[in-house]
C-alpha cells in the first residue's frame, strides 16, 4: 500500500497532515496489514523531523503561488507551477500511489494536476469555512472530501462531503499540567494567557500586546508565541514597555512552541489570545475559552468565517483586526476571565465544538480506498 500526501506552505497546511500519518500508522500496526509506504511531495519538508518520525519519505518538487494582484513574481511562479506539474508527473508515475491526500494550498497543485491524469484516487481535506481555489477546483474530482467546518459543504457536491473536523496531533491534544508552571517558570498562582500567532506569528497581534504589556502584567502571566521572525523584536520590545517595572518576568515570549511547550502551555492557560487558522481546533481540544482574531485579508476571508463560525459554538469571542487596540484586548481578557460562569460556559462550548477523531475518521477512508485500488 502506498499512500501520498501533499500540501503545505504553513504548519496549519502541514501538521494535519501528520496527524491523519499517525493514525495511519497506528491503524494498519493494530490491525495486523502489511505496513504502508508513506510519502510527502511538497516544495519543502516543513517539518523534517515529522516526517521521518513518521516513516514518511520526502518527495522535493516545485510549485508556484499565484496572486490575486498583479505581481512579477506570478510570471516566475507560473513557469515553477509548469515544471513542477511535469516533474509530478514523472515522480507520482515511478511512485504510483494507491491514493492521494491533499491539504489543498499552492504546494498541492502539481500533485493534484499529475494524480487526476494518471487516474489515481484522491481524497482532499478542507480547514477552512470557505475553502481555497486549490481545493475548490480538486472538490470537483476528489473521490472523497472531509470537512472542519460544516459551512464549506456548500461548496461541494454533497454526496462526496463529511463534516469531521480538523486532525490533530496526538501529541498535543491533551494539556499537560503536572510540571507546567516549572517548566515554563512561572508564578504558583497567577493566571496564564497563552497568544498564539499561528505558526509563523502574527505582527498585528504582537503589536498590540507590546502597548498591552504594562497592563496585562499586573494581573497575569503571558506565554507569548511570537513567530521566529519577531522573537528578537519582541524581546526587545519588551525590554522598552516594561523598563523598571518589578513584573517584567511574568512576560515570557517564545519564538516557536514546540510540541512539550505547547502541551505545558494548554495545561496552565486560563485564555487564548489566536489567530483564526487551524488553531481553533487545537483550542477547542483543549477546552479553553479564546478570544480570536482573524487576519483581515485572507483568501476569500476564510479566517474570519472561521472565526465566526467558531464563536457561533459560544466558546470563543471574536475582535476584528479594525477594532483590535490594547485597551480593548485587556477589558475583553479581564471580563472574561472574571467571569466564572463565562469561563465554563466557554470550556463547556470548546469541547463540545472539538472532534477528537477527526485524523481517525480521514485515516481509515484513506486506508479503506488505497485497499480497493490495491485490487
Amino acid at each position: 500500500m502506498k499512500i501520498l500526501f501533499t500540501g503545505g506552505g504553513s504548519g496549519g497546511h502541514f501538521y494535519p497532515i501528520i496527524a491523519v500519518a499517525e493514525e495511519v500508522n497506528r491503524i494498519i500496526k493494530e490491525e495486523k496489514l502489511i505496513a504502508p509506504q508513506l510519502f510527502f511531495i511538497s516544495d519543502s519538508p516543513y517539518d523534517g523531523r515529522a516526517l521521518a518520525e513518521n516513516n514518511i519519505e520526502f518527495v522535493k518538487n516545485s510549485a508556484g503561488k499565484m496572486r490575486k494582484y498583479f505581481s512579477v513574481l506570478n510570471l516566475v511562479d507560473l513557469f515553477k507551477t509548469l515544471v513542477g506539474i511535469i516533474s509530478a508527473i514523472l515522480k507520482i508515475y515511478q511512485i504510483y500511489p494507491d491514493v492521494i491526500f491533499s491539504k489543498g494550498a499552492y504546494a498541492s497543485f502539481p500533485a493534484l494536476v499529475a494524480g487526476r491524469l494518471l487516474r489515481i484516487p484522491i481524497v482532499i481535506h478542507e480547514s477552512d469555512s470557505a475553502p481555497g481555489r486549490v481545493n475548490k477546483w480538486s472538490g470537483k474530482f476528489a473521490e472523497k472530501i472531509a470537512l472542519s467546518y460544516p459551512d464549506a459543504g456548500g461548496f461541494f457536491d454533497p454526496k462526496k462531503t463529511a463534516f469531521v473536523g480538523n486532525p490533530v496531533r496526538k501529541e498535543i491534544m491533551i494539556p499537560i499540567t503536572t510540571g507546567a508552571r516549572e517548566f515554563l517558570k512561572l508564578e504558583p498562582d497567577l493566571p496564564v494567557i497563552l497568544i498564539m500567532g499561528g505558526s509563523l506569528g502574527a505582527k498585528t497581534i504582537n503589536d498590540v500586546v507590546y502597548d498591552a504589556l504594562p497592563a496585562l502584567v499586573e494581573n497575569y502571566q503571558i506565554i507569548h508565541q511570537t513567530g521566529k521572525n519577531n522573537i528578537k523584536e519582541a524581546t526587545q520590545m519588551a525590554e522598552i514597555v516594561l523598563a523598571g517595572n518589578p513584573k517584567k518576568s511574568r512576560y515570557k515570549p517564545f519564538d516557536y512552541l514546540n510540541n512539550l511547550a505547547i502541551g505545558m502551555s494548554a495545561g496552565v492557560a486560563e485564555i487564548v489570545v489566536s489567530r483564526a487558522g487551524s488553531a481553533i481546533f487545537e483550542i477547542a481540544i483543549w477546552g479553553i475559552p479564546s478570544i480570536i482574531i482573524p487576519i483581515t485579508n485572507s483568501i476569500s476571508d476564510h479566517q474570519r468565517k472561521n472565526a465566526y463560525s467558531y464563536a457561533r459554538s459560544g466558546a470563543a469571542i471574536v475582535i476584528e483586526e479594525s477594532n483590535l487596540n490594547s485597551h480593548i484586548l485587556v477589558s475583553e481578557i479581564n471580563r472574561i476571565t472574571s467571569n466564572k460562569n463565562e469561563m465554563d460556559r466557554m470550556r463547556k462550548s470548546a469541547k463540545g465544538f472539538s472532534k477528537a477523531d477527526a485524523a481517525e475518521k480521514i485515516a481509515r477512508e484513506i486506508i479503506h480506498i488505497a485497499m480497493k485500488h490495491e485490487k
